[in-house]
């Protein structure tokens, strides 16, 4: 295949059809598909797609010790989401795998829920971020600590839905996230809610019932956090993840490990995953979005002048079955390359 043969000004080029082949047999495109601004962009979807590859492949070897027959599918699917690109009239399109532990589906996700609620949220007058978490947890506890956590926030919105509806207390309204983190020092797992609230108010409610709760055996009041937020639209991108962070560093409190690269311990981040696939990650509570008046309807075409890009692992890039040019021209750089090939880490848990 051709590598690096393609210059700035070839990117309208390269996005479109890609080849002169009139007798192509016809194929079916559905959706408006993307256009990428620039060829960053495309650099950028080829790094994201390296990364959940690799980190992928450790997470099957996870998931096949652990006979774990469903999750192995799930991770195999997004194994293969985006292995195949058509271009068409200067626009991608692919199919998707939707998965949560997906970088590059996260990314679109991100831009969608961030189009949803920014709106609403710019609109609050004293935007607050909370923090909601308990004590640390083995690998063995996490389930049971994670399921208690989903049953205390139902409790809260509930006994403050009531208060309300009599005419004692405020109305509960934000969005929340659940997640967790995993730290390999002290092996040990940090589930916790980020929440964006209208206001202070409500952040100090929230803190109080969680706590009323989660006695101290489980929790400390310093522990959970309550800010003013300065920037809505960075709190909420804060807030739209998918659960866990793919790079962890070697120690959390150690200034001198920062010197270390970090690693990615797919053993931990299997367990989160497998203990959070039953759970709602992302939640709006007390309030609806506003209702949509256009509906967009899923466009399929059958078309002939397109070109087909085929994913190379070896290159971390796509190729054109027709003609071999390279599509993003993407270099993976040492750094990251070392990470991928030599920091995963698939027995710490």
């Amino acid at each position: 295949m051709e590598r690096g043969n393609l210059q700035e000004g070839q990117f309208n080029t390269l996005a479109q059809s890609g080849t002169a082949h009139t007798t192509l047999p016809s194929v079916l495109i559905g959706g408006n598909g993307s256009k990428p601004s620039n060829r960053g962009e495309l650099s950028r979807k080829a790094k994201k797609k390296i990364i959940t590859q690799k980190m992928i492949l450790s997470l099957i070897d996870v998931a096949k010790k652990k006979n774990d027959i469903v999750m192995e599918k799930s991770l195999w699917n997004t194994y293969y989401c985006q292995n195949k690109l058509i271009t068409y009239e200067k626009r991608i399109y692919s199919k998707y795998c939707k998965n949560r532990y997906c970088t590059i589906c996260l990314g679109i996700r991100k831009a969608e829920m961030i189009n949803k609620y920014l709106p609403v949220l710019s609109s609050w007058e004293d935007p607050h971020f909370v923090t909601l978490t308990i004590r640390a947890c083995s690998a063995k506890r996490l389930p049971i600590m994670i399921d208690g956590m989903v049953r205390a926030f139902g409790k809260i919105k509930e006994r403050n839905k009531k208060r309300h509806q009599r005419g004692k207390g405020i109305k509960l309204i934000g969005i929340k996230s659940l997640e967790c983190n995993f730290n390999p020092v002290t092996k040990t797992y940090n589930p916790h809610y980020h929440i964006i609230v209208p206001n202070k108010e409500i952040a100090l409610q929230l803190k109080t019932d969680w706590l009323d709760i989660w006695t101290k055996k489980h929790n400390e009041a310093w522990c959970q956090d309550i800010r003013k937020i300065s920037s809505i639209e960075s709190s909420l991108i804060e807030i739209i993840k998918y659960g866990t962070k793919i790079f962890t560093e070697p120690d959390l409190k150690n200034k001198a490990s920062r010197k270390i690269s970090p690693k990615i311990y797919v053993a931990a981040m299997y367990n989160i995953l497998s203990t959070m696939k039953d759970h709602r990650i992302f939640d709006r509570f007390g309030f609806n979005l506003p209702q949509t008046t256009i509906e967009h309807e899923t466009k399929i075409a059958s078309v002939t002048d397109y070109d087909i890009w085929i994913y190379d692992p070896s290159n971390a890039d796509w190729y054109s079955e027709f003609t071999g040019q390279v599509f993003a021209d993407f270099q993976l750089d040492p750094h990251l390359q070392n990470l991928l090939y030599n920091n995963i880490d698939t027995t710490l848990q």
